[in-house]
């Protein structure tokens, strides 16, 4: 059975705001390095001065979430290891700073089934499962993942008891027709230790029976038995 689906965070539903970023001169230094450093300081503080205190409290909010979702991202990856298809694709939204922020976000992973080996299935089932639940809080799409994974553990464990019945099945025959072999061996045998048993009664009778015609030597016996 193949499943496909994706482990995912939702898009947050915060709106997003159009305001675009505040231009602001450069500032001089003297190397290239410190220059960028300086730079990008005095840019986020002039921007950080004309921000609003309510955009201010959205710019934290977005960190927050930013956080919250690469971090949600990566426990699917470390869980999912060679399961995963790609690294972790993430959705932004620019904050009033001008600043993406990574606000949804999602890994694929591999979900069908080992063609031909219901226990390799059995096992990427356990892992896939688990690389659902990695999350401290799994989402809605997290869970409905984890729920297919059960599905597909089931079916494996289903074929699973076939194999399992039919390799017993064959074990039986075989040992039915390995005792109906030996049972036709002995009948065999006994009957062939019942002609010999008649033959010698036979043998000894003729001796019996001829014994005053004869001489009492080996060889006229042996010629009477023979």
């Amino acid at each position: 059975m193949n499943i496909s689906g994706s482990i995912s965070v939702p898009v947050s539903a915060s709106q997003a705001l159009s305001r675009p970023a505040t231009e602001v001169g450069e500032k001089d230094a003297t190397k290239p390095g410190e220059q960028q450093r300086t730079e990008s300081e005095f840019n986020k503080a002039q921007i950080a001065s004309t921000l609003s205190e309510q955009e201010l409290k959205q710019v934290q909010e977005l960190k927050t979430r930013d956080r919250e979702v690469r971090a949600h991202e990566a426990a699917h990856l470390a869980a999912a290891g060679s399961l995963a298809i790609g690294g972790a694709s993430y959705s932004y939204q620019r904050g009033p700073d001008g600043v993406q922020y990574a606000v949804g976000g999602e890994v694929s992973i591999d979900t069908s089934a080992v063609a031909g080996d219901p226990e390799a299935t059995l096992e990427k089932a356990q892992r896939i499962r688990s690389a659902a639940l990695a999350p401290a809080q799994p989402s809605s799409q997290d869970l409905n993942v984890a729920a297919q994974a059960a599905q597909l553990a089931v079916q494996a464990r289903a074929e699973i008891g076939q194999q399992q019945r039919a390799e017993a099945e064959d074990n039986t025959t075989g040992t039915a027709e390995s005792t109906d072999d030996e049972a036709d061996s002995s009948v065999s045998s006994s009957q062939s230790e019942s002609s010999n048993s008649t033959t010698t009664e036979r043998q000894a009778q003729i001796i019996a029976d001829n014994g005053k015609a004869v001489n009492d030597t080996p060889e006229a016996i042996l010629d009477l038995i023979a």
